[in-house]
């Protein structure tokens, strides 16, 4: 059977001698994985269409076994992300998390708006605040939020600065705490901004360092305990952040 999805290109690798397989998100369908036989080959129809992030309009063939790609329209090719360092970084991030996350087809159609808004916003938005909303996003959706009001353990108000627990689900306070991960009010502050940022029509803030590093942290470590393994996409921006460290300024606009 032959039937269509618009999907975002999450992931692309080789396979056999001429073939690519990739994984793909759909509004309808959640995360599959599909194969682009001859893609590999430059005269192939597919081969300049299947490329990381590309937002795409399919032509799928189902069977006994994976999708096989039959045609491919590209309905927007995010290139300047693609083509810009520091974005497709933070592009690279979005998508592996969504795959790690995320189980086969099962459908989330708000992640799938959240994907092709990010996309869109790192063109003329900071890359960087962009992709940590969108992933603070993404961990809400799937069912991740950490508590931020009360303390995990005791389940007293929170007081700033609290302590990070990622394997708790949420803050300690500073009596219950191991004290590994300090969590001051701005950062959850920020967290909080984040996840109600409109992608569609944004507005405009500032963040400071201080802020956007703890929130970034306390991210990276919920992911590890929840994944229990790290991304591989946050060792090269790790390098980025190294070269790019001593032009960063204490304030950052989104």
């Amino acid at each position: 059977m032959i039937y269509p999805v618009e999907a975002v290109l999450l992931a692309v690798r080789d396979w056999r001698d001429a073939d690519r397989l990739v994984t793909l998100f759909s509004k309808e369908q959640g995360k599959l994985t599909a194969v682009a036989y001859g893609a590999r080959r430059p005269s192939n129809r597919l081969a300049g269409s299947i490329q990381p992030f590309a937002y795409l309009d399919l032509q799928l063939q189902s069977g006994t076994g994976m999708e096989v790609i039959k045609q491919c329209e590209v309905k927007n090719h995010f290139r300047p992300v693609r083509e810009e360092l520091t974005s497709m970084s933070y592009a690279s991030f979005l998508t592996e998390l969504v795959i790690e996350l995320c189980p086969e087809r099962q459908p989330e159609p708000l992640l799938f708006d959240i994907l092709l808004d990010a996309f869109s916003l790192m063109r003329t938005r900071n890359p960087r605040i962009v992709a940590l909303a969108a992933a603070w996003k993404i961990v809400e959706i799937s069912g991740y939020v950490p508590e931020w009001q009360v303390c995990v353990a005791c389940g007293q108000a929170l007081q700033y600065p609290a302590f990070f627990d990622a394997g708790a689900g949420g803050a300690a306070c500073s009596v219950c705490s191991s004290r590994e991960l300090q969590l001051d009010k701005p950062a959850v502050e920020l967290i909080n901004t984040l996840l109600e940022l409109d992608f569609k029509q944004p507005e405009d803030f500032s963040v400071t360092g201080a802020a956007l590093v703890q929130a970034e942290a306390v991210l990276v470590k919920y992911l590890l305990y929840c994944l229990d393994k790290p991304l591989k996409s946050l060792g090269f921006i790790r390098q980025l952040h190294a070269v790019n460290r001593s032009r960063s300024a204490s304030t950052l606009s989104v």
